[in-house]
């Protein structure tokens, strides 16, 4: 298991950077990670959406963490940078720091850094995995993975 490096900051697109620790006190983090410059992550926006909305309530922070400046994640997100969290991480040393080397991923953050699931790339059976860990941990209903409009699988792009 990876563990995360817990004083790195997060950068919300709204509000001040503050340490990985900070955004752990009382949820686990359950992050989409996009680079907003590839064509893959844009295939699964509305995907990423729907699974992340699915667990809204469900006692862990969904978010999005998008690997460039605060500007370039809003201009990418749109209309959902206002309905759910999301953050910038244009040095990429947080998504490094979580073991992740390919957008887009999907990943299971306890609240002592340890990353419990991720998936890398698109493969609908690997996000359900994660999906399943993250339900099993909040005690909540499983996202249909994959859905109808999702994409075909497809293996995601380097991170530098």
């Amino acid at each position: 298991m990876v563990t995360a490096a817990l004083d790195l900051d997060l950068q919300p697109l709204d509000g001040d950077a503050r340490p990985l620790s900070d955004w752990l006190t009382t949820f686990p983090l359950v992050p989409v990670v996009l680079d907003p410059f590839t064509h893959e992550s844009a295939w699964l926006l509305d995907t990423s959406k729907r699974i992340l909305g699915h667990f809204a309530d469900a006692g862990c922070r969904n978010c999005w963490i998008l690997t460039c400046s605060v500007d370039d994640a809003k201009r990418f997100l749109g209309p959902y940078a206002d309905e759910m969290l999301a953050f910038a991480d244009p040095s990429g040393a947080l998504v490094r720091s979580l073991g992740i080397e390919k957008a887009p991923a999907f990943a299971l953050l306890r609240q002592d850094g340890q990353v419990t699931a991720k998936a890398e790339g698109w493969n609908p059976d690997e996000w359900r995995e994660v999906a399943e860990a993250v339900a099993d941990l909040a005690h909540w209903s499983r996202p249909a993975i994959p859905a109808a409009g999702d994409p075909v699988a497809f293996s995601g792009t380097p991170l530098s």
